[in-house]
C-alpha cells in the first residue's frame, strides 16, 4: 500500500490499482479524486471536507462512495445512496480498504467553543488518520498520521500522544499554515533526535510525496 500526501490533511491510499482519499478539504487540489472509488471524511471543518469540490467529484464519477459521521451528512448535499453515515465501533469494506471508526470528538479549541463532532479511521489495520482530536484507537497502528499545527495542537501533547499509541512510524499531516521554518521546528521536537524523543521515527514529507506504508 502506497500513501500520497495532498497537502495539509488529505491523503490517498493505493493498493491493487484502487484509491482511498481521506480529509480532502477545502486546501486538497481536485486531482486527489482522480481514480478514487472511496472517500473518508473525519469531520467538517473546511480544511478536511469540501462539500463542492465532493458534489463535483460525486457528479464526475458514478461509482465513488463516502463515508462519514452523522454531522457531515447533514450539511452535505449528497446522493444519501452513496453517502453512508459511521460511527465510533464500526467496521466496514471502502473500494477494498477494511476500515474501522474509532473516536467521536473533536480536540477543545476553548471552552467556549463548543465541540464538534469528530471520527479516526484505520484502515487495513496500517494507517490510522485521526482527523482532528488525538484519539488512541485501542488497535494495533503501523502508520500515524500526526495533525503536527493547529489552533488545538500543542507539541507536548503530540509526542504524549504517540508515546501512547506506539505505532511503528509517524507521518506528519496538518501541515498546511506552516512555512519552511514551521516545519523545521516541529521536525526539530518531533523526530528521532527531539529533546524529548518518542522513540518512533518521524517523517514530514512534502505535498505530492509518495511513500510505501505496508
Amino acid at each position: 500500500m502506497d500513501l500520497i500526501k495532498f497537502g495539509h490533511a488529505c491523503v490517498v491510499l493505493e493498493k491493487d490499482g484502487r484509491r482511498l482519499v481521506v480529509d480532502p478539504g477545502g486546501l486538497t487540489p481536485e486531482d486527489a479524486f482522480a481514480g478514487a472509488d472511496a472517500v473518508l471524511i473525519t469531520h467538517e471543518h473546511f480544511d478536511h471536507f469540501s462539500g463542492a469540490k465532493l458534489v463535483a467529484a460525486l457528479a464526475a464519477n458514478p461509482a465513488l462512495e463516502v463515508w462519514t459521521n452523522a454531522a457531515v451528512a447533514e450539511v452535505f448535499d449528497g446522493d444519501s445512496a452513496r453517502v453512508h453515515v459511521v460511527g465510533e465501533g464500526d467496521s466496514f469494506t471502502a473500494n477494498g480498504f477494511d476500515v474501522s471508526v474509532h473516536g467521536q470528538w473533536h480536540a477543545t479549541l476553548h471552552a467556549d467553543i463548543p465541540r464538534m463532532r469528530n471520527i479516526g479511521f484505520s484502515i487495513d489495520d496500517e494507517v490510522f488518520h485521526p482527523g482532528d482530536a488525538l484519539t488512541v484507537p485501542g488497535t494495533p497502528v503501523q502508520v500515524l498520521l500526526l495533525p503536527v499545527h493547529a489552533p488545538w495542537s500543542r507539541i507536548s501533547d503530540l509526542i504524549d500522544w504517540v508515546r501512547e499509541v506506539k505505532p511503528a512510524r509517524t507521518i506528519a499531516i496538518h501541515d498546511g499554515a506552516l512555512n519552511a521554518t514551521g516545519r523545521a521546528m516541529v521536525t526539530g521536537f518531533l523526530g528521532d533526535t527531539g529533546p524529548a524523543p518518542t522513540g518512533v521515527p518521524y517523517l514530514h514529507p512534502a505535498a505530492g510525496q509518495h511513500l510505501q506504508v505496508a
